[in-house]
């Protein structure tokens, strides 16, 4: 585990210790009340952490609003009112669910979150509730201090891992008033990044590719399974499209935040070339564990996901369908991606019929804005020899809403340096999901001095 002596003298005192120990024991009790939504209408029942983190503000100086589109999907919204509406204001913004867990296959009960050996084990533990958590206690001990200039908001949010359905995105469409979209912080934030030389940088997340999801039909004619002579099952249609797809040339959209995050690895300036001119895929081999990541946030993807056909074993099916998990980088449109479906179909491209299903296009926030110079300078305080890079997410946050309601969103943690993005991007959904409490303790920590700094809070 790293040593905290390359920390500011804030980490480490009493003060720290009860910050912990506080953040540790609420998130314990969010991972232990097992929100766990498996996308259906009636699973999350976010109700049980909403309950949590209300009494958790018990007494506290604030405003405390809970909204539930559907029974038991609850966001519950705690406010800090500002002295200043002039002061900008700041949302932090963590969700309360979390995705199923295969008991059987972990080592520990996913949600027990038991402490061994300086982790604390369970699902959400870092897909979202150590962050959530610190989030919280920030919030509390700003409005028992004393009110900022800018508002203050903690927002715990339901269903973000169902895309946001009952939480951020239905907010957003039917109560945007809620929440003060303006300037945001939440997940996916902190993690390292070490380059060829040793330099260490920090990666930041500023946004997110889209969704253009995709369902490929194909239709034949039916027909009886004693009789297949000359007949084309849907089933080999499907196959010979599928087959195509994996096979399709992915475009590469080469952009100024690709090129930041190729340079702060300080690779050979012939590598470097060939990764920033997008020169074929073995190169990505040099981003070791990072290669899929790099790869994915440099190109539009698809991913075949679903695939279905028949129900009945003596019928030859007339129907099949392929479904893609297709993530779309910044600028690239629906447009695009059909585009680029048709022509990886060739000449079965008029015999298959392509539905959008979830489409949401990419987004980005600046990064020369107030907010994110506060998070330059926060991470400045904990590692002044790091590099900050920004860089997007390969898959989904709540932060898009508020960029698609005009607002800034950026990814916020603080990890110590052995906790690499690699690392950090294989624990999220996987098996034996932990975090460090050393890292939770930084996080708490680098989330206090940003909150301070930036709501003006000495």
């Amino acid at each position: 585990m790293s040593s905290h002596s390359s920390l500011p003298p804030q980490v480490g005192t009493a003060g720290t210790e009860d910050r912990t120990r506080t953040t540790i024991e609420l998130l314990q009790e969010l991972v232990r009340n097992a929100c766990a939504n498996d996308l259906t209408p009636d699973s999350g029942q976010e109700v049980r952490n909403a309950d949590t983190l209300e009494a958790f503000f018990a007494g506290a100086p604030v405003r405390i609003e809970r909204i539930e589109p559907h029974p038991g999907r609850v966001t519950l919204i705690v406010t800090v009112e500002g002295t200043d509406p002039q002061a900008e204001p700041l949302t932090l913004l963590g969700h309360t669910d979390v995705v199923p867990a295969d008991a059987p296959a972990w080592r520990k009960d996913p949600f027990g979150a038991e402490i061994c050996e300086g982790q604390i084990w369970g699902r959400g533990t870092v897909d979202m509730m150590g962050l959530t958590a610190a989030m919280a206690v920030v919030t509390r001990e700003i409005a028992l201090a004393g009110p900022p200039r800018g508002t203050l908001t903690f927002a715990g949010v339901a269903d973000e891992e169902a895309r946001g359905g009952l939480g951020a995105a239905w907010l957003s469409s039917h109560q945007p008033a809620a929440l003060d979209w303006r300037n945001c912080i939440s997940e996916f934030g902190g993690s390292h990044l070490t380059a060829a030389d040793g330099a260490d940088a920090i990666a930041i997340a500023v946004g997110e590719k889209g969704a253009a999801q995709r369902r490929l039909v194909v239709h034949t004619q039916p027909g009886h399974g004693s009789t297949p002579y000359r007949k084309t099952s849907a089933v080999t249609r499907i196959a010979e499209v599928a087959t195509r797809i994996a096979r399709m040339e992915l475009p590469g959209a080469h952009d100024e935040l690709w090129a930041h995050f190729v340079t702060s690895f300080h690779f050979d300036p012939a590598t470097e070339q060939q990764l920033l001119s997008g020169a074929g895929d073995d190169v990505y081999q040099v981003f070791g564990p990072l290669a899929s990541y790099a790869h994915a946030i440099s190109h539009l993807t698809v991913a075949e996901t679903v695939v279905g056909a028949g129900k009945a074993i003596n019928v030859i099916p007339g129907t099949a369908y392929l479904e893609l998990d297709i993530r779309t980088l910044p600028g690239q449109t629906d447009e695009d991606v059909d585009r680029a479906l048709r022509t990886a179909l060739g000449d079965l491209a008029d015999e298959v019929e392509i539905e959008h299903l979830i489409c949401e296009e990419a987004t980005v926030s600046p990064t020369d804005t107030p907010l994110y110079r506060a998070i330059e300078e926060t991470v400045g305080e904990f590692f002044p020899d790091s590099a900050v890079v920004p860089v997007i997410g390969s898959g989904g946050s709540d932060l898009r809403f508020a960029r698609r309601l005009g607002g800034l969103g950026y990814g916020f943690s603080l990890y110590h340096r052995d906790s690499s993005l690699a690392e950090m991007l294989g624990r999220w959904h996987a098996t034996d999901e932990h975090i460090s409490v050393a890292d939770l303790e930084l996080t708490v920590e680098g989330l206090r001095h940003l909150v301070r700094r930036f709501v003006n809070l000495s």
